[in-house]
Parts: structure tokens; C-alpha cells; sequence
């Protein structure tokens, strides 16, 4: 663990502010659950709960049918990272952050398609760019997205964006179960 240095005194109520310095460069925004961990030690850890990312090795092997069955590579992320990958080199998008224009994509809280002229979103900060983006809902929030990644000199059709909406729709109800 990294020690930052500031110190904050537990109110009466049992709550803890946490600076904003350490919010943002966290990516921790307003009403994002974290959970809470003990260390024998008296350690006491805060971190961002991410619901799809319990679902990893679902979200994994999801990713992997995709891509089996239309030979589109796949993407799937929660708010802050890419969690499952196929058809790309999982070394260069698994585990690593999203990009700033993800984020910003995430947050409109509505599909995405380049073909659209809305611009190029990467998935990460110098990553592949998406094709197609659909985002994964939970009790009323995004929570992440399911995504196909652009590949040279390939077009997709509609069946891209129903794969991709199916792949959003079944992580999203993976989720509240």
C-alpha cells in the first residue's frame, strides 16, 4: 500500500471523507459502492466494488462465443477497466484502464457506433478503437459496456449491434441477480 499522507477523523456518525485529490485520480465518483476490507494487522482498505467484474470469468467466456461465432473481436469493461477480451491480444486491453473518451461515451449512458460519424473512442488511452458499444445497465446505472472493436479494412452489419446489445442485455442481468 501507498501512504498519501492526509489524515481524516471518523464523525460521530462513523463516516470518513475521502479527499477529492484521491477521488479523482481513483475515478471514484458519487454514489460508486466500495467494499470494504479487514487486515489482521488493523488495516482497514476501501475498494471501488465493480459488479461486472464479479462476473470475469462469465464476462470471459461470453466475450470468446462472440467472437467464435462472427469472428468480431470483443471488448467488455466495467467503469474503469477493460475486464474481458477476444479476438485482440489479451496482453495489450485485459486489466488495463479505459480511456477518457470511454469514460465520456459510458457516462451519456447510450449505444455507441463509429459508423455514425460520432467520432473514434479507443478503448484505452492508445488503444484499438471501437466499432460498436453497448452499455451494461444495473438498477437504473452504467456499470460497464460490451463492445466490438474495429478491424482494418472490415465493415460489420447489423448483426454486429444485436450481438452486442444481446451481449449488454445478459451482462446486465447477470448482474441483479
Amino acid at each position: 500500500m501507498k501512504a498519501t499522507g492526509i489524515v481524516r477523523r471518523i464523525d460521530d456518525l462513523g463516516r470518513v471523507v475521502i479527499p477529492k485529490e484521491i477521488r479523482r485520480v481513483m475515478r471514484i465518483r458519487e454514489g460508486d459502492p466500495l467494499e470494504i476490507y479487514t487486515e489482521s494487522d488493523g488495516s482497514v482498505v476501501f475498494r471501488k466494488y465493480s459488479p461486472v467484474g464479479e462476473l470475469s470469468r462469465v464476462s470471459a467466456e461470453y466475450a470468446e462465443a462472440i467472437n467464435r461465432s462472427s469472428g468480431i473481436p470483443i471488448a467488455i469493461c466495467d467503469r474503469d477497466n477493460v475486464i474481458a477480451v477476444a479476438g485482440v491480444s489479451r496482453k495489450e486491453y485485459l486489466e488495463k484502464p479505459i480511456s477518457s473518451g470511454l469514460s465520456g461515451v459510458l457516462s451519456s449512458r447510450r449505444s455507441f457506433s463509429a459508423s455514425d460519424k460520432n467520432g473514434e473512442v479507443t478503448i484505452t488511452e492508445g488503444g484499438g478503437e471501437v466499432s460498436y458499444l453497448s452499455p451494461i445497465v444495473s438498477e437504473g446505472s452504467v456499470i460497464g459496456a460490451v463492445m466490438s472493436l474495429k478491424q482494418d479494412g472490415k465493415t460489420h452489419d447489423g448483426s454486429e449491434k444485436k450481438l452486442i446489445d444481446t451481449g449488454a442485455y445478459f451482462m446486465s442481468s447477470q448482474t441483479e441477480i
